[in-house]
């Protein structure tokens, strides 16, 4: 069987990660959540108070320190699933706060960090055998990877699964900052000027609004399964 390289895009929240990660384990490949390495650049930029109190990012102080970011992932000795490390310091649970998701879009939309990190992705899928999932895998990262799937699902349904994964986690969640954050993301993503989000012309849509995880690892993969025998 060929290794190839699988490209999952779409919206904040639509379930990207999840079905990346479960196709990356049943298959054996390696799996690069690119969304954690954003929020990771993020908390490094929040804890070097390079935010100020409108939101505005200091991008020249910025630009002189992401040499000192490391971002690297190690396995959960229990679950088995990636974790995301800042300079060898595990950030899973703190990447994913909700103050962490309002500040992103605007790192993920400067050139310089993109740069970086597109660098670093393209280097990890040289030998193929990856999932990878974000915002511009299948039109920028990897524009001739074998498999695109670009995934959404209604604004709402996404907020939904985001306040539970929070409430689930015993993090502060309330619904109507969760929507408001998710569609400011949307309107962010698509519009910016480096790497906007956009569905690849030869990538596979999945609206996985009224799927359930099941049904969403069966049709993924057969999709990877046709590419791959």
């Amino acid at each position: 069987m060929k290794k190839i390289i699988v490209a999952i895009d779409g919206h904040s929240s639509c379930g990207k990660s999840t079905m990346a990660k479960d196709l990356a384990r049943e298959v054996g490949y390696i799996y690069v959540d690119t969304g954690a390495m954003y929020r990771a650049v993020t908390l490094f930029a929040m804890r070097n108070n390079l935010f100020d109190a409108e939101g505005n990012i200091n991008t020249e102080r910025l630009e002189q320190l992401l040499p000192e970011v490391r971002i690297s992932f190690k396995l959960d000795p229990e679950t088995s699933r990636p974790m995301a490390c800042l300079n060898g310091e595990v950030v899973e649970q703190e990447i994913r706060s909700l103050e962490v998701s309002q500040h992103v879009s605007p790192i993920a939309a400067l050139p310089f960090v993109r740069a970086k990190l597109v660098e670093q992705q393209q280097a990890m899928g040289k030998e193929k055998g990856i999932v990878m999932d974000g915002r511009d895998i299948g039109t920028v990262v990897f524009p001739e990877a074998e498999l695109k799937i670009f995934v959404t699902a209604s604004a709402e349904i996404r907020a939904q699964r985001r306040y539970k994964e929070l409430q689930a986690k015993g993090m502060p969640a309330d619904f109507d900052d969760i929507l408001k954050n998710v569609e400011e993301r949307d309107y962010i993503d698509s519009h910016r000027a480096t790497s906007p989000l956009r569905q690849a012309d030869d990538a596979l849509v999945l609206d996985n609004s009224h799927l359930t995880i099941e049904e969403q690892k069966k049709w993924l993969m057969e999709k990877f399964n046709e590419k791959t025998k």
